[in-house]
């Protein structure tokens, strides 16, 4: 069976694909579809001779199976230690396996493969870290994940999730209609708190130009207000793109490479247009990663450099109050133990650890931050990153992988989790649901919004 109703070989492109596949509740004839697909084993080959780099080829062949990574992985640790969980053998066992038969393997072994490189890692590139050859496993999990989603080897709503962007350019069904009546909605609703409230779009030659997460319009568009609102009480010259808002990648997480490469030409064409002098993308860690890390790539920059500066959130918030831009009323500083969950996405794949906790100097009664234990680059996956958040099929094993997550924030005391990260604030909240610990968890933005020694003139009238 060469393909099938929901489980082909190629990408949804269309509106009526996507309502067929969505219309499949949980995915259970797609994967029954599964099954029965079979592996052109000479296109899979052919696509390893082309696509398959140096670097990969150097990394699957010096692995000395040692073991050392076994530690630096979270889900190892979570699941009893077993050796099935150590990276090594997991890349060994799907991607070198692979490798090794030339692409003769079987559909067996294709749904296993899918199974380890969707609940088995996260892509956090921890292991990369403590590899005494500085071998990423994590990279080489996204490059599996390619070759599985060029012969139907994918999660369900990953499935769905890359159709999303091909079909609306977001990964959800946001319209342009829809972004901007938001947009209008979320200055409308908040105009009488905050008078000259504006979210400006497709203003030419701003100073910044914002981009956020398709889940902000569709389920919290407070999310865009807040973002306004500091943006407005900073005086930045700043706007959003009609077209080009999107900035994250469920492409990413589902190995679909041709749209992750459509993904972020569409953001850089809105750059290119309306020609701001830098970009600021929302609290997300894989949307940074997609569009400013992985993404001028993708987009074949030689320079390696979006159109712009380019930069995250918590960089332009912490030179926002830095340069006094915001100013923080000391009387309202946080002053109850509060911890901090470091994105691996711009954390521990570009550094801005230092970023993060200058922010928390100014929201923080000096002596209630307390850090988790292992932090900064240093820290684990918040248990649902690289897509295994959204993943039914998988998600007892997510559940699992919260735990280690748990332990951490349970060993600070704290109640309050700042998760700067759609992904890692949506771990926190099932982690919540799943095991009742108690806490609370907050992007930075409301947090900032509340604490805001706020000018006069930005007030509305007295009565």
């Amino acid at each position: 069976m060469p393909e099938g109703k929901f489980c082909n070989k190629t990408p949804i492109t269309t509106d009526e694909q996507l309502k067929a596949t969505l219309g499949d509740k949980g995915g259970k004839q797609y994967y029954e579809e599964m099954n029965h697909l079979d592996v052109d084993s000479d296109k899979l080959w052919a696509s390893i001779q082309k696509t398959m780099k140096s670097r990969t080829k150097t990394w699957l062949e010096i692995c000395a199976h040692c073991g050392l990574c076994a530690e630096s992985c979270f889900l190892y640790q979570v699941n009893g230690r077993v050796p099935e969980q150590v990276p090594s053998y997991k890349i060994q066992s799907t991607l070198g396996v692979m490798v090794k038969k030339k692409g003769k393997v079987d559909n067996e072994f294709m749904q296993m493969c899918m199974e380890t490189a969707w609940s088995k890692c996260t892509c956090c590139n921890r292991c990369g870290m403590y590899c005494p050859h500085g071998i990423d496993m994590g990279v080489m999990f996204s490059y599996l994940r390619g070759l599985l989603y060029s012969q139907g080897f994918v999660p369900w709503e990953l499935k769905i999730g890359s159709g999303m962007h091909r079909v609306y350019r977001a990964q959800m069904d946001v319209t342009t209609e829809d972004w901007v009546e938001t947009c209008e909605w979320m200055a409308e609703e908040n105009e009488e708190d905050w008078p000259g409230l504006e979210i400006p779009v497709d203003k030419e030659g701003a100073d910044i130009m914002y981009t956020c997460n398709a889940r902000e319009p569709k389920h919290y568009p407070e999310d865009i207000a807040e973002a306004a609102i500091l943006f407005h009480v900073a005086g930045e010259n700043w706007t959003v793109p009609s077209e080009g808002w999107e900035q994250t990648s469920l492409s990413m997480f589902a190995g679909d490479w041709e749209c992750c490469k459509d993904n972020v030409l569409n953001v850089y064409a809105a750059l290119e247009r309306l020609k701001p002098k830098r970009a600021i993308g929302t609290e997300c860690g894989h949307a940074h990663r997609a569009t400013v890390i992985e993404g001028p790539y993708w987009a074949g920059r030689p320079d390696g450099q979006p159109p712009v500066p380019y930069i995250h959130y918590v960089e332009w918030l912490a030179e926002a109050l830095r340069e006094g831009k915001l100013k923080i009323d000391p009387a309202k500083r946080i002053k109850e133990p509060v911890t901090l969950q470091d994105s691996c996405n711009y954390v521990r794949n570009q550094g801005l650890k230092d970023v993060t906790r200058e922010i928390i100097s100014y929201i923080v009664e000096p002596g209630y931050f307390v850090e988790m234990a292992p932090n900064k680059e240093h820290n684990y996956c918040c248990g649902g990153g690289g897509g295994f958040n959204g993943i039914g099929k998988y998600r007892e094993q997510r559940n699992v992988a919260l735990r280690k997550k748990r332990d951490q924030i349970l060993d600070t005391g704290c109640k309050l989790v700042i998760a700067p990260c759609h992904n890692c604030w949506d771990a926190i909240r099932d982690l919540e649901e799943e095991y009742e610990i108690g806490i609370r968890w907050s992007f930075l933005k409301p947090l900032v919004i509340g604490m805001l020694d706020v000018p006069k003139h930005l007030l509305p009238p007295e009565e």
